[in-house]
């Protein structure tokens, strides 16, 4: 942890800085503009203004689950990442308490309208059996993150209720990740239908290999605290 001097204060001991907690919402903000955007444009398209996205005729058929989607995500990626900033939801409990019933809401709108539109609309173009399995485990596991998300916060286990959102949003951002995972994979391996379910499912991957790691790191930090201190004392008591 770095430190800065007391300038003009001598006699003080330098006060330790406190990490920015700001890059982390916006990197999560930066990353959902992707999906959001061109959700915005199909929105645009629905309503009958220009076309600024390839046509896709199984929304313009049955338009209400893709706009519930998009406007569920939307809540979900842009207010979801400020919930993930320790100090502003420790500052602001009362906003983070009415804003995590809204970001609940909408994470179980975006992943219910995700089954239906898997089970209901026609298969996507160029993609297959796995993608359409995944899609539908993936959407259920967002909505059991959520569920124990919530159970855990009312039973007390604030870290538990940590992890479990954490882990929901880490599903939910996975349209993000997979904008760059698909661009990839096509680009190295071509366009075949198994590419494409593995490009899209290494986004989930990767969202919740980070989250996994998030979730443990200030565990980390407290047992490397610890030996750090019983390390100090070990070195006192030799020079004692």
């Amino acid at each position: 942890m770095t430190t800065s001097a007391a300038v003009g204060r001598p006699g003080l001991a330098p006060r330790p800085s406190r990490p920015r907690s700001w890059p982390v919402p916006l990197s999560l903000v930066v990353l959902s503009l992707i999906p959001l955007l061109a959700g915005a444009l199909r929105i645009v398209e629905l309503l009958g203004g220009p076309v600024l996205i390839p046509t896709d005729q199984r929304f313009v058929t049955s338009p209400a689950p893709v706009v519930l989607h998009i406007v569920g995500a939307s809540v979900y990626a842009l207010v979801g990442a400020f919930q993930l900033v320790p100090r502003l939801t420790r500052r602001h409990l009362d906003w983070h308490r009415r804003a995590g019933r809204v970001v609940a809401g909408a994470g179980v709108l975006v992943a219910g309208s995700a089954i239906w539109m898997t089970l209901f609309y026609a298969r996507q173009p160029g993609t297959g059996e796995l993608l359409f399995v995944l899609r539908l485990a993936f959407g259920t596991a967002m909505v059991l993150c959520i569920v124990l998300g919530i159970t855990t916060v009312r039973g007390g286990d604030l870290a538990g209720h940590r992890a479990w959102m954490i882990r929901a949003y880490a599903i939910g951002l996975a349209a993000g990740t997979q904008a760059f995972t698909q661009g990839i994979g096509v680009a190295i391996f071509g366009p075949g239908t198994l590419h494409v379910d593995l490009a899209q499912a290494s986004g989930w991957v990767i969202n919740l290999a980070i989250a996994e790691w998030v979730i443990r790191r200030p565990a980390r930090r407290a047992t490397a605290a610890r030996n750090r201190d019983l390390r100090t004392a070990e070195r006192a008591g030799a020079l004692s």
